[in-house]
């Protein structure tokens, strides 16, 4: 069996155990401009690269959700870490659901930034065209990433953020993982578990938004919190990580 540890990054040696996934995106060098801002001597957080992408970019799989957690778990058990709290971006905030279903007395909170709620996503044709291309078309990438972000912030970094995701996957990875976010549903598994969750969503995302969140995963989660982050979309962590790392210490604080 691989060694997840072996290509995986771990932040800190604080007592607050956090497992952070990554979104659709993203990699687990993706969450830089948060981890900086968190207190190493606080928290211990371990960025997890999915199969096909990042430093696992080598490793083939099914690209599900279920596979996620599977070695999300896993990446756990070679930290020794018994206990730890979630924390996910976008398909990662969905991912991080699908994880405490699988495993819920290992998990103490979740924090989901802007994530896609565990049930289906609607898509219309064109949505999904443009979707689906992207696994073989930067350009629509920097489209989805323009559109996002409320089609308002620097083409530069539009470029730079679809860049990163270019070659941080693989086209095979990138492909299947859209199917594994926007088409499996386990609302109801979750709902029935009474987990603390806090959802963060920003402002200018005009598709993750909080009456969507009001819709799903706050009707689903008792304890769930829901923050709008000001001057943020879909990719707080660099649209305004200050902002998030604050709220990263708030949650995990209270929890710890």
């Amino acid at each position: 069996m691989t060694s997840i540890a072996s290509l995986a990054r771990v932040v800190g040696t604080g007592p607050v155990r956090v497992l952070a996934l990554h979104g659709w995106f993203g990699s687990a060098r993706a969450w830089k401009p948060l981890a900086d801002l968190l207190a190493p001597a606080h928290f211990s957080i371990a960025y997890l690269d999915y199969r096909g992408y990042g430093a696992r970019m080598h490793e083939t799989g099914e690209y599900t959700l279920d596979e996620i957690a599977a070695d999300a778990l896993q990446f756990a058990d070679e930290l020794g870490w018994q206990r730890f709290h979630l924390m996910g971006h976008s398909m990662g905030g969905k991912a991080i659901m699908r994880t405490l279903v699988a495993a819920p007395e290992r998990v103490g909170s979740l924090l989901a930034i802007t994530p896609v709620p565990a049930s289906a996503v609607p898509f219309d044709d064109a949505t999904w065209a443009l979707f689906s291309s992207a696994a073989n078309d930067i350009s629509a990438r920097r489209a989805i990433i323009d559109y996002s972000t409320g089609s308002r912030l620097s083409k530069r970094w539009i470029a730079a953020l679809a860049e990163h995701s270019w070659s941080q996957s693989t086209p095979e990875a990138f492909g299947a993982y859209l199917n594994a976010w926007a088409q499996t549903d386990f609302a109801a598994q979750a709902a029935a578990i009474d987990a603390p969750i806090h959802v963060v969503v920003g402002e200018h995302d005009p598709s993750l938004t909080a009456e969507l969140m009001r819709a799903t995963t706050m009707r689903w989660f008792p304890r769930a919190t829901l923050e709008v982050m000001p001057g943020a979309g879909h990719y707080p962590a660099d649209e305004t990580p200050v902002a998030l790392a604050t709220s990263v210490e708030k949650v995990f604080a209270v929890a710890a």
